[in-house]
């Protein structure tokens, strides 16, 4: 702010800057942040309204560095005279243009104390301007909640998870998410990360609806003290240290009794990987087991570390590295095999777990009592599957009262679980937020569909189509099509975004042509989608396995679900989401079918190969039929999964 005095007549003119004298700072425009300003046009005239004021104080300063520059002349010692008052009119005022957003606006003249176009404010008008703008800022404030939430959520790109920040409508989610929605009701941990090497890893909850079922306060506390034992027994520790050379040399040595392993060996496709990660951590929590996964191919690449200033990813100098790929139901230290050679089990060796779904009735000793109780005495557990086989843990009494307290929702295991331990990496991140905020995030409601075809041809095939077709509109999860619109037309219909996921994109192009050139029944417009189209599995390319997960993870993002049974992708995607899916029985014969589709009994996954055999009468038995919370699977009749105990 500046203002010129001149003096005329012959006089030598001379010019000064009033900021010189009474250091005056100039005012910016006041703004309000990006994410949280509101988006009405009120907003606009509470900018004006404080700019206006930041004019208003000026004049106080104009008045007194007019009095001590006036006084600063020769000869001035006395009160403004009428040439003062004169040199005063001719002042100018820079303001900054609330509207160009700089401070280089046009300068309005004003006159101090005239009447046509002059300002003057008195202290207790001052004051109550003051107050009019307090109350105006609440309740724009207020207003910001009850608006549309929108929030700037950088690291939106690829890679190491760079991309340029962008606002995100999440008006179909929750406003003001609070630390505890953050951290999944606690769940998470609230320190010891770095938030921007895994942006996932809290920002999940801006993305999915509000879920009512929450971790008990049990499960939280056991929890963070795992945490605790992966940081005191992890890699790089003293104690680590001490077992690994334990292990190479198969002696006994000074090792901290607390500290024994588990360390799971990559193996199978991404969906089965999840499932037994899963299963190998709540066995780990059980049992106070120090959990490392071999990152295989892309282990590291697909999921950031779960457990808070430590890792979990087993060291590339682990001494048995080189082997772990090569244990099998026939190696001499599978638990099965000691068993039938009647090899005794102490600290100094390792216990190779063959949980893979053609293991044999020793090695289905895992799940009795008395073995577990021997296997607790080997320091190291190797342990290779490819089932989900947390079910059958809740049959073994040793572990019965602990579930109990850690899972009263029975059916809400894997759900906790996987959301605590897989965040997707940065790189993945991109691919999925990218995604949804092209495609999914303005529509009312966002339908999955997974397929997954078990057959040797490529297809796509007829049959499969049409059981798509009929469980969708059979369970009015899509509405059917007609010749011609019906009923006058609506300037504001409810949209619905189908996301497609399949290796073959001949189902996607029928299903969008079918949306695209038919009017709906209901009048809903409806957009499908398909991010990509593999072809076939290739579980050994990093790239796939990334689009994989990505896939995986934007299906449990939608409100409904479709899936194919069998499919361990579908139990991941339904297990995130906290979704019970529709299920789309697999074909036989190549025929549809009936029902095409059936609603779930619980989200949690189906285990494939369980033990049918009672371990205290040695005889075989029903597994699904024992207690109330284990029953048959829908898909695989033989399998069986975790249901809420009040389900009919």
């Amino acid at each position: 702010m500046t203002f010129q005095v001149s003096r005329k007549k012959g006089k030598r003119e001379s010019k000064q800057t009033c900021i010189s004298y009474c250091h005056f700072p100039v005012r910016p425009e006041p703004t309000l942040p990006p994410a949280f300003k509101p988006s009405f046009p009120f907003c606009h005239f509470v900018e004006h309204l404080h700019a206006y004021t930041s004019f208003s104080l000026s004049l106080f300063a104009v008045d007194k560095c007019a009095t001590s520059f006036r006084r600063s002349e020769p000869g001035f010692d006395g009160p403004y005279s009428l040439m003062d008052m004169k040199r005063i009119r001719r002042l100018s005022y820079t303001s900054p243009d609330p509207l160009k957003g700089g401070l280089d606006g046009e300068a309005l003249p004003f006159s101090h104390h005239g009447k046509k176009n002059g300002v003057r404010l008195s202290i207790p008008v001052f004051l109550l301007l003051i107050c009019v703008i307090g109350v105006t800022l609440f309740v724009v404030a207020s207003g910001v909640n009850r608006s549309e939430s929108i929030v700037t959520i950088a690291g939106a790109g690829g890679g190491g998870g760079g991309g340029e920040a962008k606002p995100v409508s999440l008006s179909r989610f929750r406003n003001g998410l609070t630390n505890k929605d953050k951290t999944l009701g606690g769940l998470l941990a609230t320190s010891g990360f770095d938030d921007q090497s895994c942006l996932s890893r809290y920002r999940t909850a801006f993305y999915r609806k509000s879920i009512p079922h929450k971790p008990s306060r049990y499960l939280v506390q056991r929890l963070r003290a795992h945490e605790s034992l992966q940081k005191r027994c992890g890699p790089g520790t003293n104690s680590y240290r001490k077992a690994v050379e334990q292990l190479r040399s198969g002696q006994r040595s000074n090792f901290d009794q607390d500290c024994n392993y588990l360390v799971w060996i990559s193996y199978s496709g991404l969906g089965n990987r999840i499932l037994t990660v899963a299963s190998a951590f709540l066995y780990s929590l059980l049992t106070n087991r120090i959990l490392l996964i071999d990152r295989g191919k892309d282990m590291d690449d697909l999921f950031c570390e779960p457990f808070p200033e430590t890792s979990w990813l087993l060291p590339l100098d682990f001494p048995l590295t080189n082997t772990l790929a090569n244990f099998s139901i026939t190696s001499k230290e599978s638990y099965g095999n000691m068993i039938k050679n009647k090899v005794g089990v102490h600290k100094d060796n390792f216990i190779y777990l063959h949980l893979d779904h053609g293991y044999n009735d020793n090695d289905k000793l895992f799940f009795c009592e008395e073995d577990q109780k021997r296997i607790q005495n080997a320091r190291w557990l190797m342990l290779r599957s490819d089932i989900y086989f947390v079910p059958s843990l809740f049959l073994n009494s040793l572990f019965k009262d602990e579930l109990n307290l850690l899972f009263p929702e029975k059916d809400m295991v894997f759900h906790h679980l996987g959301r605590y331990l897989f965040h997707p990496t940065n790189a993945v991140w991109g691919l999925i937020t990218r995604y949804y905020n092209s495609y999914l995030a303005k529509a009312d409601e966002i339908v999955g569909i997974q397929v997954r075809v078990f057959e040797i041809d490529p297809g796509p095939f007829q049959h499969v189509l049409d059981q798509i077709i009929s469980c969708t509109q059979n369970e009015d999860l899509l509405p059917p099509t007609v010749e011609h619109e019906i009923g006058p037309p609506v300037t504001k219909r409810k949209s619905k975004a189908v996301l497609f996921t399949s290796l073959n994109m001949g189902y996607f192009e029928h299903i969008r042509s079918m949306y695209w050139e038919n009017p709906t029944s209901t009048g809903e417009i409806v957009s499908v989608y398909q991010p990509s189209y593999e072809g076939y599995q290739q579980s050994e390319r990093n790239k796939h396995n990334r689009k994989a997960w990505s896939e995986m993870y934007l299906l449990s993002l939608t409100d409904k679900l479709v899936t194919s049974g069998w499919s361990t992708f579908g139990y991941v995607a339904q297990g995130l989401g906290g979704l019970k899916p529709w299920i789309m029985f697999r074909p036989e014969n190549r025929t549809i079918p009936n029902p095409p589709c059936r609603r779930d009994m619980s989200m949690e996954p189906c285990f494939h190969s369980p033990p049918f055999y009672d371990c205290k009468k040695k005889q075989g038995i029903d597994t699904g039929k024992l207690v109330p919370h284990v029953r048959h699977c829908d898909d695989i009749t033989w399998g069986i999964k975790l249901v809420d105990e009040d389900t009919s």
